[in-house]
């Protein structure tokens, strides 16, 4: 079974200094495609489904194609429920079978926020569940979650208490990155991740990668980004070939579904494989 604990995955990478992508996958296409691409390239692969995908489709039915996607899959994938304020979607989808979760509580005090994801913690470890924590928000609004007001970022004190305290297995820290598309590039404070790493080296999630430039994720990477989030990328390939397709078929008034799909389907795996190659996971798999 290649499906593996989120950490089996990001230990390696962290300490091997690669980064392994994480999509948000909107439908069973988008899952097949980004997992045929990995098993390709012969990387790991994360994916990721946000709260609006879960109550979308189902976590019953979400995780039934999850489970007939990567069965016959020979590279090491895990599946984990991004931004989440809401402890009873957490519970749901970790009794289903989500192998990690991030408790959004970026918008609680930080004391409310580091209770609540201990309890997290204390929660998914009965389910031999990994899980990621933030105690301030990621600038931007992914999938309905989040602002886009700026907030500021704690101190390097606070968020290292708050890795300490919760046992959280992955952080993900403000370092100017912002979800969605970046009107230029993001100026970025590469330093913080370096100076939370160095006093303890939990593998660090990049969220807000898509825009950023090959030699930002380089960097981030080398100094400790082992899970790369990348959402909007795939939402415009999902839309934008989708689109494609749909007026080259309204030009030629020929409508076939299913060569819709083939055409999305090549494309988000494009997309995938150009975020493994750069992150450095081809040829990873164990």
């Amino acid at each position: 079974m290649p499906v593996l604990p989120l950490m089996d995955i990001l230990d390696r990478a962290f300490r091997e200094r690669y980064g392994v992508a994480a999509f948000n996958v909107v439908n069973d296409l988008t899952l097949e495609a980004v997992v045929a691409a990995a098993a390709e390239l012969s990387s790991p692969v994360i994916v990721q489904t946000s709260v609006k995908t879960v109550r979308s489709i189902g976590s019953k039915l979400l995780f039934a194609m999850w489970r007939e996607i990567t069965a016959g899959v020979d590279v090491p994938v895990s599946l984990h429920l991004d931004h989440c304020p809401d402890r009873s979607v957490i519970t749901e989808c970790l009794k289903r079978g989500w192998n990690s979760v991030l408790f959004d509580g970026s918008r609680l005090p930080v004391e409310e926020n580091l209770r609540q994801t201990a309890e997290v913690v204390i929660e998914a470890r009965h389910y031999g569940a990994h899980v990621e924590g933030e105690i301030e928000p990621i600038t931007g609004v992914e999938d309905g979650i989040g602002s886009d007001e700026d907030t500021g970022r704690e101190s390097l004190d606070v968020a290292l208490r708050f890795i300490r305290a919760t046992g959280i297995d992955v952080f993900a820290p403000a370092i100017g990155n912002a979800h969605g598309m970046y009107k230029q590039t993001p100026h970025l404070d590469m330093q913080r991740v370096s100076d939370i790493v160095a006093v303890e080296p939990v593998p660090i999630a990049l969220h807000g990668g898509t825009g950023m430039t090959d030699a930002q994720f380089v960097d981030l990477i080398s100094r400790g980004c082992a899970k790369i989030n990348i959402s909007t990328a795939l939402k415009m390939t999902f839309m934008q070939s989708s689109l494609a397709h749909l007026e080259s078929a309204r030009a030629k008034d020929k409508w076939d579904p299913p060569s819709l799909f083939t055409d999305v389907r090549a494309a988000v795996m494009e997309m995938a494989r150009a975020h493994i190659r750069r992150f450095g996971s081809e040829g990873k798999a164990w």
